[in-house]
């Protein structure tokens, strides 16, 4: 839309952007790492580390005001990133998780964190969901069913792959299954380890997808299972367009690029993540998925996931709330 992007990331992920957005100006600015344990649940690990996000949230915040100056920024967007508003310019907050999900016995203390997101939500110009106002949408009580700010806007699902073309065969010719890895360690080596023992005890082929930027693109072979690292864009699309089974995680961005080529999964939520668990159950109840828990994997399990039954208005209608959220910002 003919402005000058700037991408501010961590060092983990700058060769990702590197190789996808070529020509641009990148910023080493890392943000908050979390680390999950294998024991305690996510809600848990959070409210352990609150200590150290605060300290975070106050260093990039004062870390911004000086890269605004340097670069004579006039927009920043930034992804869940608390601590990047901004009272001189206009500043968006990106978050789809406004209700942070608890396990079902701790269910009413939820409304503990809703005050707690309005707030954050208020300190910038606006904030972006992506997902879909109404009953048609995908992140279910995450972000429905409670009154946020007026500054708040749906911006429909976002995917890298919608400059990759609309998928036109999505007509799986493959035997072979493609496993997508994501997330945080422990967890995400846990899975992988898991699923190659059961797709090289059922002779399945496959390939897992690592999601390691920046390394070489193939690792190794484990015998019917291929690794890689990373994959552009058009290919990783290509290859699940292609994939007979689909296999990976309920993270939400995740979610959202297998919508928007019209493949559904076998989804699998990281243990203790309550928002995984949320989504693969709210999802998995539409029939748009299918679930099951890790500690569940074993060689019996059923790899096929549902065919696709969400209805195509998904797509049509997030492109129009997506421009119309990028017009109402970019207006002087």
């Amino acid at each position: 839309m003919n402005n000058n992007i700037f991408i501010g990331s961590g060092e983990e992920h700058l060769p990702f952007f590197r190789n996808e957005l070529p020509g641009m100006t990148f910023i080493h600015f890392p943000g908050f790492r979390m680390r999950y344990s294998r024991f305690l649940p996510q809600y848990l690990t959070i409210i352990l580390k609150i200590p150290d996000l605060i300290f975070h949230v106050i260093r990039e915040h004062r870390r911004l005001k000086k890269i605004i100056k340097d670069y004579s920024i006039d927009i920043v967007i930034s992804d869940s990133r608390i601590g990047l508003w901004n009272s001189g310019i206009k500043t968006v907050f990106v978050l789809h998780i406004p209700r942070i999900p608890f396990p079902k016995q701790l269910r009413l203390l939820e409304f503990i964190g809703i005050p707690l997101s309005r707030f954050i939500i208020k300190k910038y110009s606006y904030s972006f969901i992506p997902d879909l106002d109404g009953d048609l949408n995908i992140s279910g009580r995450l972000s429905h069913g409670f009154k946020l700010p007026d500054n708040l806007r749906y911006i429909g699902i976002l995917s890298r792959f919608s400059e990759c073309g609309f998928p036109g065969k999505n007509n799986p010719g493959n035997i072979y299954c493609t496993v997508i890895l994501s997330g945080p360690e422990p967890q995400k080596g846990i899975l992988k380890q898991k699923l190659t023992d059961i797709l090289n005890a059922k002779g399945k082929p496959a390939v897992i997808l690592e999601g390691l930027p920046g390394n070489s693109p193939d690792r190794n072979i484990d015998g019917y299972v291929r690794f890689l690292s990373h994959l552009p864009d058009p290919e990783m699309r290509d290859m699940i367009l292609d994939s007979e089974n689909i296999i990976t995680r309920s993270g939400y961005t995740t979610i959202m690029e297998l919508i928007s080529l019209n493949r559904s999964a076998l989804i699998i939520p990281t243990p203790g993540q309550t928002e995984q668990e949320y989504l693969a159950e709210y999802l998995s109840g539409k029939g748009w998925f299918r679930t099951v828990s890790q500690k569940e994997l074993d060689v019996t399990i059923d790899l096929c996931g549902p065919k696709a039954s969400w209805p195509p208005e998904l797509i049509a209608e997030s492109a129009k709330l997506l421009n119309k959220a990028l017009k109402e910002l970019l207006e002087e």
